[in-house]
């Protein structure tokens, strides 16, 4: 525990640490990967902890003795299931014999979803707050214990509190549908031009005629043994790669016993047998795309599944935004449009920190130049 400017800060090493009611209603949002039955779900699974190489760490923080703030962090010792890549920083460090783990990071793990990290009671001095924040993680980073400090993917808002700070800013680029007040999904495909609009048909009709029926379940509708299909299709994918998923099939039953009101399921099936899944989460305003899997290859499928049933359940439930994953330029072609993404960085090191500066600096402009490469290629009307 340390003190700042009157407010005094704990660091927990379990997310039990503190009660579920208490840290959802900091949060106050239905965001559904800040809620302490998610990140619950990520430690009692296994899914972090342990060897996983992430160790919670979450920040809170008092005032006058009452609990004001929770801040999701861990501690790394690699920089797998990020989606903000370092790994050149790394290499750079190691390279000149210097450690560059551990460091702090301030994100959900294996979540590149953009939304609120820092969640404070509402009549708190937020600029004091976050001033207070960076001068205490600058202490642990300062004493040798961690390299750096990265805080990924907040919410645009929160980025521009944090990015007048010390912090160092650095764009992303992802692809997100956004409903237009679409009344179908025929509807949606009007603003394509001819031969786009025909392909996203062709698409669709392969899978059916492929003897593939597709439902989306919801909440109470999806059972144990959805999950548990679901899961095999996870792990399969991952094992074409020569990898295991990061996820334990615990974590995905601790969501659905925890976090049904929030799961979208869609299940593919051929000659009445699962073949194939995607599990989504959501709150009132994002469909949040996450985990994909299949046993076998079919044409078309991953887009059905992915990406077209999303949106048509995101038209039917007046959903305002689908975000289906980092990276993928193949979303574009499909409607997709690129949004800009946030992190920030703090660097301990004096010269790596000069030697990063510039390499975002210049890793901006090409950020920029590919964000309107992508614009220019969606497949609407001019």
């Amino acid at each position: 525990m340390s003190n700042s400017q009157n407010f005094s800060f704990e660091y927990l090493k379990s997310i039990d640490q503190i009660n579920a009611d208490a840290w959802n209603t900091l949060c106050a949002s239905d965001y559904p990967f800040l809620r302490h039955e998610f990140l619950a779900a990520l430690e009692h699974s296994g899914s972090v902890g342990g060897k996983s190489g992430w160790q919670t760490y979450h920040l809170v923080a008092y005032q006058n003795g009452e609990l004001v703030t929770v801040m999701p962090l861990y501690i790394k010792t690699h920089s797998y299931g990020e989606y903000v890549f370092d790994w050149a920083w790394a290499d750079a460090y190691h390279r000149h014999n210097v450690e560059y783990y551990p460091k702090l990071l301030t994100a959900i793990p294996f979540t590149p979803a953009s939304g609120p990290r820092l969640c404070t009671s509402e009549n708190i001095d937020k600029p004091a707050l976050i001033s207070a924040i960076i001068e205490d993680i600058q202490a642990q980073t300062g004493d040798g214990r961690f390299s750096s400090w990265h805080l990924l993917f907040p919410e645009e808002e929160e980025f521009c509190a944090w990015n007048n700070t010390e912090l160092r800013p650095r764009s992303g680029c992802q692809f997100h549908w956004f409903n237009r007040d679409y009344e179908s999904f025929d509807n949606f495909l009007v603003n394509f031009t001819s031969r786009k609009r025909k392909n996203i048909k062709r698409e669709r009709r392969r899978v059916a005629e492929q003897g593939i029926k597709l439902h989306t379940l919801t909440g109470e509708q999806i059972s144990e043994k959805h999950i548990r299909d679901f899961f095999v299709f996870y792990q399969a994918t991952y094992m074409k790669r020569g990898q295991q998923g990061y996820l334990t099939l615990d974590f995905f039953l601790q969501l659905r016993a925890t976090m049904a009101d929030q799961l979208v399921l869609v299940m593919a099936e051929k000659e009445s047998q699962p073949i194939a899944a995607a599990l989504c989460l959501r709150d009132a305003e994002t469909l949040y795309g996450r985990y994909w899997g299949c046993l076998e290859e079919y044409e078309c499928l991953h887009f059905e599944a992915c990406f077209y049933q999303g949106i048509e359940f995101c038209i039917a439930n007046g959903i305002k935004r689908f975000d289906p994953g980092a990276q993928g330029e193949h979303k574009i072609l499909r409607g997709f449009e690129p949004v800009k993404t946030w992190s920030l960085h703090w660097i301990e090191h004096e010269g790596f920190r000069e030697a990063i500066d510039r390499f975002l600096g210049q890793e901006k402009l090409g950020m920029a130049q590919y964000h309107t490469q992508a614009t220019e290629m969606l497949p609407f009307k001019k």
